[in-house]
């Protein structure tokens, strides 16, 4: 298999986001982002005039691309044109899409355990273990070392998650559990989830593939990915009653307005609110008879 050319300008592109400690999936996100505009337009991209990505991005939009793509897609060509290039007003015609939020799917804690217990071997339940048991991200997921299990203080160590931050995630003695079932099968060395080649940690991919085969294993009809389980952990602990500015923390979320979203899935909550026109006197109707 022929290794892929990287070009002088794609090198620099590189430099320009080590530099900035950008995550490994945001580099991949904007280099793909990047070919796709090259692809486009036939040529090298550093040739593309502000007219030239105007049409990219109507060429998106008429070829139905979703939303979160576009918007992902237009942060990297400003961050190609504007750093690598330093032509950042060779982006000004592009824009972000606005999309409605959506509700998340979430679990109940029934399909939680049935998808636990479906997973594809010791190692899968254990890391979907800790996208719920813990709430991370599937990118925080599968870079956990093993150094980064704090059994005396009960904490996870998340390293440069979503920005680039730091953080500590919760670590419960069920998941303990788990992990520690995992660790006396596999002895991992360095990576908590260690893939096919133990340099490296299984991929965000491999992990999705696992989630979806034990849903279907456990008969959960829901659309379930790994940060379908993460969902499910923030609106759990609303439904415990947990304070909000705790799962903030919890979450990683640097603004509370993203955490907010769960308190309109919490059914508990909506389940106790009682209704106004229970309040009032019993209504009673001159037809007894029940409505057909």
């Amino acid at each position: 298999m022929t290794k892929e050319r990287i070009t002088p300008l794609r090198q620099r592109m590189i430099e320009d986001m080590a530099i900035r400690h950008m995550a490994s999936e945001t580099q991949r996100n904007y280099i793909r982002a990047v070919k796709t505009l090259a692809g486009f337009l036939g040529r090298s991209p550093d040739t593309a005039t502000a007219e030239d990505l105007r049409l990219f991005q109507l060429h998106l939009t008429e070829t139905h691309v979703r939303p979160p793509t576009i918007n992902t897609t237009v942060t990297a060509l400003r961050f190609f044109f504007g750093v690598t290039l330093d032509r950042a007003d060779a982006t000004r015609h592009l824009t972000f899409v606005h999309e409605p939020r959506k509700l998340p799917v979430v679990l109940s804690p029934d399909e939680v355990a049935r998808l636990l217990e479906a997973a594809p071997g010791v190692k899968y339940k254990a890391a979907l273990g800790v996208a719920y048991g813990a709430g991370l991200r599937v990118s925080e997921v599968v870079s956990l070392k093993v150094s980064d299990i704090d059994s005396t203080r009960m904490l996870l160590r998340v390293e440069r998650g979503k920005g680039g931050k730091d953080r500590h995630a919760m670590l419960s003695p069920r998941l303990l559990e788990l992990l520690r079932d995992w660790w006396r099968i596999a002895r991992p060395p360095v990576w908590l989830f260690p893939g096919q080649d133990p340099i490296n940690p299984i991929t965000t991919r491999q992990l999705d593939r696992a989630c979806h085969a034990a849903a279907q294993t456990a008969e959960i009809a829901k659309r379930v990915t790994p940060h379908t389980l993460r969902h499910s952990f923030a609106t759990h602990l609303l439904e415990q009653n947990i304070d909000i500015r705790v799962i903030q923390v919890l979450l990683g979320h640097a603004k509370l307005d993203t955490t907010a979203l769960y308190t309109r899935v919490v059914a508990n909550t909506i389940r106790d609110v009682m209704s106004p026109l229970d309040r009032l006197t019993p209504l009673r109707t001159r037809n007894t008879e029940p409505p057909a």
